[in-house]
């Protein structure tokens, strides 16, 4: 079947909206068309380093859209049913055995190929890599799979189901399935971007007081908008960690990384209290810190990934806190149409935009 997708030709290199071919679902894959999809930042830094040898790709993993085919053996979905992608799992390794699908050890996301080493799309009779996080869904249509495809109400918004996928889930994710925050606990976010927001709002719900940390003037005054206490500056602000000790009496008990760079990585140490918790969930590079400073204040690091989620559970609930009023995803979007994901990109690049959606005619 013929579609438009938007592929990536060169590493670090523009999205360009081409025709491409679609195979037909094989028995255990499911035909989406997108209606939305996110942006993540975890697109924009894999279009920089993706190999050449595996060109050209199509990237996307927080598609929305209505099913409109399924292979033979799927049973969860059938056509005509609105659903929300989110990552891929296989479902038999230890860890999805034990409930644990975000830590599979299949490596089904970030190949460029199914399990198999094939891929469904091809241009021109040359293949066109593809499979991102199981989906693909920088197109007008993907082909997904059952322990990625979540049915989510006909009526929430496409705009509002894509980014639930990966940002929201794995900010939100963050603080009700790991940290699990007490009440009147202190909860740092360092990076106020679309993961970061997300998990705002949810330790807000949960009744903390949150400080948001980021360089971005709008995006501390929409922290703040979402019920932060405060939101801090780290440019103005030399002394972030101070600063945030000064703010929650002592030293927050969570914080949260979102950015990977390990200066900030730092400050978030340096801001908690005794026994407190950091949550790592930015990708980036490799970070130094003080052992003996950590053991001796009995900090405890946590590597994060989307959120400790199951996507069948978690997205389900995520829809409900976004009824509830407490989850208002509509305050971090913006819309763009398909054609244009090159400025969506550079818009999210820049942090003038939170979290752009595409939008599909």
């Amino acid at each position: 079947m013929r579609i438009q997708a938007a592929l990536l030709e060169s590493p670090g290199g523009p999205f360009t909206v081409r025709d491409v071919d679609i195979e037909e679902p094989r028995p255990d894959e499911i035909l989406v068309r997108i209606t939305a999809a996110g942006i993540c930042h975890t697109d924009l830094s894999t279009r920089q380093g993706w190999p050449r040898e595996r060109l050209p790709m199509v990237l996307g993993h927080e598609g929305a859209g209505v099913v409109e085919a399924v292979g033979e053996a799927v049973t969860r979905v059938a056509p005509g049913d609105t659903v929300c992608l989110s990552y891929r799992s296989c479902g038999l390794c230890e860890q999805c055995a034990a409930g644990r699908p975000a830590y599979c050890s299949a490596g089904l996301n970030a190949t460029g190929s199914r399990a198999d080493g094939s891929t469904p799309l091809s241009r021109g009779g040359a293949p066109v890599f593809g499979s991102f996080f199981g989906q693909s869904s920088f197109a007008t249509h993907a082909l997904a799979h059952e322990s990625n495809t979540v049915r989510v109400p006909a009526g929430l918004p496409p705009v509002l189901a894509a980014p639930l996928g990966c940002g929201v889930q794995t900010g939100a994710g963050t603080v009700l399935n790991v940290l699990r925050p007490e009440k009147g606990s202190a909860l740092t976010v360092f990076g106020a971007g679309g993961v970061g927001l997300s998990a705002v709002m949810a330790a807000v719900a949960e009744g903390c007081c949150v400080i948001a940390v980021d360089p971005v003037a709008s995006r501390r005054a929409l922290a703040v908008e979402l019920g932060a206490a405060a939101a801090v500056d780290p440019v103005a602000d030399g002394a972030v960690a101070a600063t945030v000790r000064g703010l929650t009496a002592g030293g927050s008990h969570y914080a949260i990384d979102t950015t990977g760079r390990p200066d900030v990585i730092t400050q978030a140490l340096a801001a908690l209290r005794r026994l407190g918790t950091l949550a790592l969930v930015g990708i980036g590079a490799r970070a130094e810190f003080d052992v003996m400073a950590v053991m001796a204040r009995g900090i405890r690091i946590r590597g994060v990934i989307e959120g400790d989620a199951v996507p069948a559970e978690f997205i389900p609930r995520l829809v409900g806190l976004h009824r509830r009023g407490v989850l208002p995803v509509e305050r971090l979007v913006s819309e763009f149409r398909f054609r244009d994901i090159e400025a969506a990109a550079a818009a999210a690049a820049s942090g003038r935009v939170v979290k752009p959606v595409l939008t599909f005619d």
